[in-house]
């Protein structure tokens, strides 16, 4: 513990340092022209439980999870020590010709919890790799199986699957394509299942399936024999925790199976007790997947990985080929990683003891504490699932303008919630939350009085500006 308290002082008298540093050298990710590489953000100097701490010494809740990750919180000794020793023990193998026994022994407890036949997985570094390990396994699937043409994706609006350029094709949310280049002659975009954004004077019921026929429509128009894959996540996150209608999901998998269209679920965000389960894919909304891609809460954010979940169907399928030497010719430097594997396996054993049962007891609290903040004249909508929740702002409720004139809301909210002691993230007009699994009703509560504050704080600022008149 001395030699921890050295460290935090030591961080605490750097932090100037650390921020002029990073503005002459450190590229940060999602940078503006104007800033990049001139730029540095709040200094974190440590965290514990639910909570971290900027290097002035606020105490803040980490309403994120860093990023959707640190599901079993900050500090945690047991995976600390496990990272020590498997370092000790080996710190890493090339995974060409040779491999180690933390992986495959996270494999099998992984096919353990999948639904389905989904029972091999190939580990990767993190959630972009791990969508884009998906994408080209469905393109050497089609290839061994001589339907080289069979390669279109479908995504929708709202979607993001990482950053990489396959994966990065297949987001839908504008921001992120803008100015950036990708794969569009490969990706096919339908709506977003959003109901708060359906079109006027239909129900949820309609919605749905109005999505399903769209869904269903746009395969026969390009032709079943031209698409590979469907990409979805269960629900939405960065899209703004968007939980699609009851059936739908179940739906849209019927359509892929019958028209032998690969079904991959990313996981990346949901999997790892985020909805109270290992897996939502099955667990939470009876669907059987192809594959599902994970990353992040697999290791708790405390080692970087990621994976797939691939069908035993699929791999049968490839050894009766005519093609036995076709090789895969896809791998990581850091695939089935030793200390990452082992990190996994001690999260695995948290999750499973006490972790998930305690999310599905307080995640309904987490949810009606959150609706409160409907009341907020402010608030267009509150929605989300499990531990994950979303505040959507707008300017009226009626045309649910999201507030086009003033695209800071949610940092103008995240910045009052900051000094208020909540950390947010904001999203253009949302502020989104995802605490660590172990929150408790009391944290909870404390969590939703500093949003509401940082929330009424931002209308009287828009009400000054002139901005809003709400």
């Amino acid at each position: 513990m001395a030699a921890a308290r050295d460290l935090r002082a030591m961080e605490m008298a750097d932090g100037d340092d650390a921020v002029e540093l990073a503005k002459r050298h450190l590229v940060q990710p999602w940078p503006y022209a104007g800033s990049v590489g001139n730029e540095a953000r709040a200094l974190i100097g440590e965290g514990d439980g639910i909570y971290i701490t900027d290097v002035t010494g606020k105490r803040l809740i980490d309403g994120p999870a860093g990023m959707w990750c640190i599901n079993v919180g900050h500090r945690r000794e047991e995976l600390a020590r496990v990272m020590y020793d498997q370092a000790m023990m080996l710190s890493y193998n090339t995974p060409w010709y040779t491999m180690n026994a933390p992986s495959a022994e996270l494999a099998k407890r992984l096919a353990d919890h999948a639904p389905g036949d989904l029972s091999h997985t190939f580990f990767t570094t993190g959630g972009s790799s791990a969508v884009e390990t998906a994408l080209r396994f469905m393109q050497f699937y089609n290839n061994v199986r001589g339907r080289p043409e069979k390669k279109l994706i479908l995504s929708r609006g709202g979607a993001y699957h990482g950053s990489t350029y396959l994966s990065a094709s297949l987001n839908g949310r504008p921001r992120d394509r803008d100015w950036m280049d990708g794969a569009d002659d490969l990706v096919v975009k339908l709506s977003s299942p959003d109901p708060f954004r359906r079109p006027k004077g239909i129900d949820i019921a309609a919605f749905c399936d109005f999505l399903v026929d769209q869904f269903r429509d746009t395969v026969a128009r390009v032709g079943a024999e031209k698409i590979g894959a469907f990409v979805g996540e269960p629900v939405q996150a960065s899209g703004g925790v968007v939980v699609p209608p009851d059936g739908y999901l179940k739906r849209i998998r019927e359509i892929c199976r019958d028209n032998d269209i690969l079904y991959i679920s990313d996981e990346v965000v949901t999997g790892f007790g985020r909805l109270g389960h290992v897996f939502a894919s099955g667990d939470g909304f009876g669907i059987d997947p192809d594959m599902i891609t994970f990353a992040k809460g697999v290791t708790s954010g405390y080692f970087p990985l990621g994976g797939v979940i691939i069908s035993e169907r699929l791999l049968q399928e490839m050894r009766r080929s005519n093609h036995p030497d076709a090789m895969f010719g896809h791998g990581l430097t850091y695939t089935s990683h030793p200390i990452g594997c082992a990190v996994a396996l001690k999260n695995l054993d948290i999750l499973e003891d006490s972790v998930l049962a305690h999310t599905r007891d307080v995640a309904p609290y987490f949810q009606a504490q959150l609706k409160t903040l409907e009341e907020l004249p402010l608030v267009g909508e509150v929605r989300g699932m499990g531990l994950m929740g979303c505040v959507e702002c707008v300017a009226d409720r009626e045309s649910k303008d999201p507030l086009q004139l003033d695209k800071d809301v949610g940092k103008r909210i995240d910045a009052h919630c900051h000094e208020l002691g909540l950390l947010v993230r904001p999203l253009i007009n949302m502020s989104v939350m995802s605490p660590p699994l172990i929150i408790t009703r009391e944290q909870i509560d404390d969590m939703v009085a500093i949003l509401r504050e940082g929330i009424s704080r931002t209308m009287d600022d828009l009400r000054k500006e002139g901005v809003w008149q709400g």
